[in-house]
């Protein structure tokens, strides 16, 4: 149930695809990235996915890693998250992310 749910609420999000969950633990959310946050996550030295998540955590305390440690394609950027969290807490987590990341991409477009 927590595999569909996260697949579900990242899915209906403007921006994030997230392929069916493998296994019991992870989902690994392909997000874009508008340019101006890539600029910006250059202009810091970080990986445009460690710029997002250290944005995510900073804002909204939600901690996931960077897809730049997982070998992702050069011009692709992800993020790992657990779906470990029991179902209710899962879905308000899911809910912030998909709020932070609405809200991210309209700063940086």
């Amino acid at each position: 149930e927590r595999a569909r749910l996260t697949e579900e609420i990242l899915n209906r999000t403007p921006g994030i695809s997230c392929n069916p969950v493998q296994g019991a633990m992870y989902a690994f959310p392909r997000i874009q990235i508008p340019a101006r946050a890539l600029a910006a996550a250059k202009e810091k030295e970080q990986a445009p996915d460690m710029f997002f998540c250290m944005r995510l955590l900073e804002e909204t305390g939600i901690c996931v890693v960077p897809g730049s440690g997982f070998g992702q394609k050069e011009g692709t950027y992800h993020f790992r998250m657990t779906i470990l969290p029991p179902t209710e807490k899962l879905k308000l987590l899911l809910q912030k992310l998909s709020d932070f990341y609405t809200k991210f991409v309209r700063e940086f477009s």
